[in-house]
């Protein structure tokens, strides 16, 4: 069988309902909570998604993880901040991929090591089966680099320019 056949039936195996039991309702409110908790640190906006497998268009054309990310970071209007410094956590399912996409604003003053670092340490969580802490930690380590670079001055207010809900696909 052919790598493309193989890609496209591990992707037409997951479903919505696969992110949604990766990690559980109780898990995604508590995820959705961090974030809430951590935009009140600093200017900047952080998304979630989580998807099942890629859309048969994306599949057709042999997009990667990374591909499907940047444009979930446009579709989910992560681009679209005052400052520039929004940041999408992404995660694939049906390939393990885990992709951060960061705006310019603190794209710019973060290098690809440290990207990468959030990532590894996200990853090594997953093979454990620690799906939640793993966003977790994923989620405060954004939040620290938000702090260092957008810190909100002492009273003032980080206006919710994005949903703190995750997207499931």
């Amino acid at each position: 069988m052919s790598h493309w056949v193989t890609r496209l039936l591990k992707h037409r195996r997951f479903d919505e309902r696969d992110a949604q039991r990766l990690l559980g309702a109780g898990a995604l409110q508590r995820v959705q909570a961090r974030v809430a908790a951590s935009e009140t640190g600093h200017s900047g906006e952080i998304r979630v998604c989580v998807e099942a497998g890629l859309p048969w268009s994306y599949l057709r054309r042999h997009a990667t993880p990374r591909e499907r990310a940047i444009s979930m970071f446009g579709k989910l209007r992560v681009w679209d901040t005052e400052h520039n410094n929004g940041v999408l956590i992404y995660l694939l399912i049906a390939e393990h991929a885990i992709e951060i996409v960061a705006d310019r604003g603190l794209a710019r003053r973060v290098d690809a090591a440290t990207w990468q670092q959030i990532t590894a340490t996200m990853k090594a969580a997953f093979q454990r089966g620690e799906f939640e802490a793993g966003l977790n930690q994923a989620v405060d380590a954004v939040d620290a680099l938000l702090r260092q670079h957008f810190a909100l001055a002492p009273g003032e207010v980080n206006p919710n320019e994005l949903t703190d809900t995750p997207d499931l696909r």
